[in-house]
């Protein structure tokens, strides 16, 4: 009256694993594409802007995370911080870190070849 009656499983037949792999992919396909949308993109820019805080250089233009636009005007490969020049005879020490945009290219400035002096 009280015990239910044991039915003996079933052996899956592989329609229905066929049938469980296409209900999973989906799932499977939402995470790929999260992964080339949102997860890959940023890491891209997190590298890039890694590299961008190592090049900077003196003579450099750049915007603190606070919003201060100055001109690097000391930065030692490999130092955590920076000295940037705010305005005259205005210096501070900023952490690298804390750089959040270089606004000049920190590519080496052309060579001109020398103008002959005129006599």
């Amino acid at each position: 009256m009280f015990i239910a009656t044991a039915y003996a499983a079933a052996q899956s037949s592989p329609s229905d694993v066929t049938a469980a792999v296409i209900n999973f992919a989906p799932l499977v396909l939402i995470v790929i594409v999260f992964y080339f949308i949102l997860i890959r993109p940023q890491q891209q820019q997190a590298k890039a802007q890694k590299a961008r805080l190592a090049s900077i250089r003196r003579g450099d233009k750049v915007v603190t995370g606070g919003g201060i636009v100055g001109q690097v005007v000391k930065a030692l490969d490999g130092a955590e911080e920076i000295e940037v020049d705010i305005a005259p005879n205005v210096r501070i020490t900023v952490l690298r870190s804390t750089i959040s945009n270089v606004l000049t290219d920190s590519k080496p400035a052309e060579t001109r070849p020398a103008e002959p002096k005129k006599k």
